[in-house]
């Protein structure tokens, strides 16, 4: 069984950037597609980026050109670099993975996170 683990999330000024990591662990990491998702206050969880087993990236339209999302196979690990931080982008932000190619569709993924919480001050 897949298990993930985010961290680096925390209290970030508008403006600013943030780094997020999510250590995976048990299945084959390299095979696997990787997305970050984020779940505002009071709002539904929202697709930010996915990673192929390839490399190949997708990003959600709230955050193109602001995040960047990235693996390590060798250190079974996924990243999400955000820069340009908006207060809008506060939001527990969970990785999650699937045994398939990377799409947008939230429900596709098969095993998530507990998330790490980004809050964003104006």
């Amino acid at each position: 069984q897949v298990q993930l683990v985010e961290s680096g999330g925390g209290l970030v000024q508008a403006g600013g950037s943030l780094r997020l990591s999510c250590q995976a662990s048990g299945g084959k990491f390299s095979g696997y597609s990787m997305a970050w998702i984020r779940q505002g206050p009071g709002k539904e969880r929202e697709f930010v980026a996915a990673i192929s087993w390839s490399g190949i990236q997708f990003y959600g339209s709230s955050v193109m050109g602001r995040c960047t999302i990235s693996r390590d196979n060798a250190k079974n690990s996924v990243y999400l670099q955000c820069d340009t931080l908006e207060p809008d982008d506060t939001a527990v932000y969970y990785c999650a993975g699937r045994d398939g190619v990377a799409v947008k569709t939230i429900r596709e993924y098969e095993f998530w996170g507990q998330g790490t919480q980004v809050t964003v001050s104006s």
